[in-house]
């Protein structure tokens, strides 16, 4: 997720950043898709979710961060952009819970189309801009449900969604510290959001928990600072970049999409 979202939502206004191929379908994206039909054929016979999760974004490590792939705008028609050969935080995450999701090729795009648009309609104004969009569509939609931990709290802010205009969200959160105390409450491939300071934006950054073989929190992500998707301590990430709280959501296993 992009830490200037004013510069970002100008970006998609003017249609975003356009891929190698133009032209908005599926055959113009599939050459910057090539890892997800192998992975999803790999990953599909595991259990639970959270070893999907697992395997599809362990896959994806090492792969370059780029923002603002989407292509669309207020006076662009949105196009349904598939690739997998670069991310931003929320891309990163999308491509790895659909694959998750998803039996084949056909359930994966399906699932992305319900989890990137609020009514699965490929419309720019459907795309959940933000996280708290995101979030919200996805508990609503049971896709994932809200993880819960001591000390949660709720934090309503107003968020500029730029030419969307302004919006209140109410966003479930838990304290850092408790977040970092309690790694037993956690899964691999929880998708965590990190609470922005600003008081316009709602989260500035999006990945997904595992836990280490000696029980640590990971933050597995796509970096923009480190361009590109790799693991860290959850505790130097919380450290560095001040995290006060956090939302986490877990994906619910479905039987199809």
């Amino acid at each position: 997720m992009a830490r200037t979202p004013t510069r970002r939502l100008l970006l998609q206004m003017l249609g975003g950043a356009t891929l190698a191929t133009a032209g908005g379908t599926r055959g113009a994206f599939a050459q910057s898709a090539t890892k997800i039909a192998p992975l999803i054929e790999k990953a599909h016979a595991l259990a639970p979710i959270s070893a999907r999760m697992e395997f599809i974004s362990r896959g994806y490590i090492g792969t370059r961060y780029i923002g603002n792939t989407l292509i669309g705008g207020p006076r662009r028609p949105e196009q349904f952009v598939v690739r997998d050969d670069a991310f931003d935080c929320v891309t990163y995450c999308e491509i790895v819970l659909a694959a998750a999701l998803a039996r084949d090729y056909g359930e994966f795009e399906t699932a992305l189309k319900k989890i990137r648009y609020a009514n699965g309609d490929v419309r720019w104004d459907e795309r959940n801009h933000y996280f708290a969009e995101w979030r919200r569509n996805a508990v609503e939609k049971k896709i994932c449900r809200p993880i819960e931990l001591p000390k949660s709290v709720t934090i309503d802010k107003t968020v500029n969604f730029g030419n969307l205009g302004q919006r209140q969200v109410s966003m479930q959160c838990v304290p850092a510290d408790s977040l970092l105390a309690r790694p037993s409450r956690l899964a691999d491939g929880d998708i965590i959001g990190f609470l922005s300071r600003r008081p316009n934006l709602d989260f500035f950054h999006t990945g997904l928990v595992m836990l280490s073989a000696k029980g640590e929190v990971i933050l597995r992500n796509a970096s923009q600072s480190r361009g590109r998707v790799l693991d860290m301590p959850m505790d130097r990430f919380v450290a560095a970049s001040k995290v006060d709280y956090a939302a986490l959501l877990r994906p619910i296993d479905q039987a199809h999409i």
